[in-house]
């Protein structure tokens, strides 16, 4: 049992016309106050009937959570239409990331999963001068690389390269990409995951993992240089690996998290397996962030279609997350 004043996940509304604020009352409805649990935003922006418990602090999300939805306020400027994102909004999507991030550094929340954005919006209505959600979490905590990982029940993938165009996925591959990313994976899977040892698989880049260079000279020359040297430090490495053959169920049981050399790679496995319930872990921070793998779908908002169990997973993930990381620094 989750002790009353238990630090909690802190869900962020994300773009407040998308299905955002529908999948944070269904998870709420699903969670029943098994994870504690305070989301972020405007309580104008959810769904008509959703249980509400506003909180002042935090630390009440355990014992509000019982009742309905935890909600600490964050006024924004305009109401919500589901389906029309509003730019005047923008601005408070913006400072909801911001002050959920100051509430995990804080200690008073343990982890944070954010709520879907719509990019475009942002950088029409709040000038937004980053890439996406994950580069502006970097620029918070004040990190230069992190990475992405997709995980479920089964399978845990991290592309070294992420949103380029599949032409400049050579160009843009290095050793020092590569072993960053690596290094990234292996610390989380330690960390955050509790596994001492673990097994990371690593794919090629081209068809065959270029079959002897046959097909392609990146795996002879970047990331089997690469693999050696990590080897030599006492990782546990296989590959490069041919990615056709790497994502069945024998394969899956071999390793721990895969590493990919670029989006597709990584992201039409773990979509076939888990399109419901995957969940994009970012790596490299200095706390935990989560997030349900979809966008903010406003074609579907507003209209009863939202299935929240990315969203329940996510704040899972998240809490699970943040216990491991905890008992990691009480042992170390």
């Amino acid at each position: 049992m989750t002790a009353d004043n238990a630090a909690p996940v802190v869900l962020t509304c994300g773009d407040p016309s998308g299905i955002g604020p529908e999948c944070a009352a269904g998870a709420q409805a699903r969670l029943a106050g098994a994870v504690p649990l305070v989301w972020l935003g405007d309580p104008r922006h959810l769904p008509p009937g959703t249980p509400v418990v506003m909180v002042d602090d935090v630390s009440e999300g355990t014992r509000a959570g019982r009742h309905g939805l935890p909600v600490l306020v964050h006024r924004f400027a305009a109401p919500a239409v589901p389906g029309r994102p509003d730019p005047a909004n923008a601005q408070g999507v913006v400072d909801v990331i911001a002050r959920a991030v100051a509430l995990v550094r804080s200690g008073a929340c343990a982890a944070m999963t954010t709520g879907p954005i719509h990019k475009k919006v942002l950088y029409d209505g709040a000038g937004f001068a980053f890439p996406g959600h994950t580069e502006y979490l970097a620029h918070l905590a004040g990190v230069s690389h992190v990475a992405m990982m997709l995980a479920c029940d089964t399978l845990r993938v991290v592309p070294a390269t992420i949103h380029i165009p599949l032409a400049e996925v050579p160009r843009a591959l290095s050793r020092g990409l590569l072993s960053d990313t690596v290094r990234l994976t292996h610390a989380a899977l330690i960390r955050d995951f509790g596994i001492p040892a673990p097994r990371i698989a690593v794919a090629g880049l081209n068809p065959h993992a270029g079959e002897g260079g046959a097909m392609g000279t990146e795996e002879i020359t970047l990331i089997a240089p690469v693999l050696e040297a990590l080897r030599a430090e006492g990782f546990d490495l296989t590959g490069p690996l041919s990615a056709d053959t790497l994502f069945h169920a024998a394969a899956r049981a071999r390793y721990d998290a895969a590493v990919c050399m670029y989006h597709d790679q990584a992201l039409i496995p773990i979509k076939t397996i888990a399109f419901d319930d995957g969940v994009n872990v970012t790596l490299g921070l200095p706390f935990v962030r989560t997030s349900p793998d979809h966008g903010t779908a406003f074609d579907i908002a507003g209209k009863g279609l939202a299935n929240p169990a990315s969203t329940v997973a996510a704040i899972r993930m998240a809490w699970a997350m943040a216990q491991a990381r905890a008992g990691a620094a009480r042992t170390a």
